[in-house]
């Protein structure tokens, strides 16, 4: 399976992660407009990223007669969960201009919270899991 497009993914949601970083800083309550779009397009992505995930990477890597990959794919799909839920709260909570205005030090705070989570997932992904991926997939080519 060839995860280049999952790669990319992280490497834009890491791009919005940082993007959604720079407006807060700059101020919540005068980019709150741009802050409450951002949340909703990053939460169409993150929805996407992970339902193909789903739908494609998990299910494949289960197949791959590789029982360590297949475990290891288990696991990141099971720790998922929790922080998919997390960011999809968040998501639901900030997606309006206003709400954004009404409560900018709350949006901060959990910003902070569940950003960083989703920031450290997509870290350990790149690291430990993508990589992991790929040297399978070349050792299986090898063996052909």
């Amino acid at each position: 399976m060839n995860i280049d497009k999952f790669k990319h993914q992280h490497v834009d949601i890491l791009s919005r992660i940082d993007q959604l970083r720079t407006l807060t800083h700059a101020g919540v309550e005068t980019n709150a407009q741009a802050i409450a779009q951002g949340i909703i397009n990053f939460s169409s992505l993150i929805k996407l990223h992970l339902a193909v995930e789903d739908k494609a990477l998990y299910p494949a890597l289960q197949r791959s007669g590789d029982a360590a990959l297949a475990r290891l794919g288990q696991q990141f799909q099971e720790d998922m969960g929790p922080i998919a839920q997390a960011f999809d709260g968040f998501a639901r909570r900030w997606n309006t201009a206003e709400r954004l205005r009404n409560d900018p030090t709350g949006f901060r705070n959990d910003a902070n919270t569940v950003l960083k989570r989703v920031y450290e997932r997509m870290q350990r992904e790149n690291r430990d899991f993508y990589p992991r991926i790929e040297t399978a997939q070349n050792a299986a080519t090898m063996a052909v």
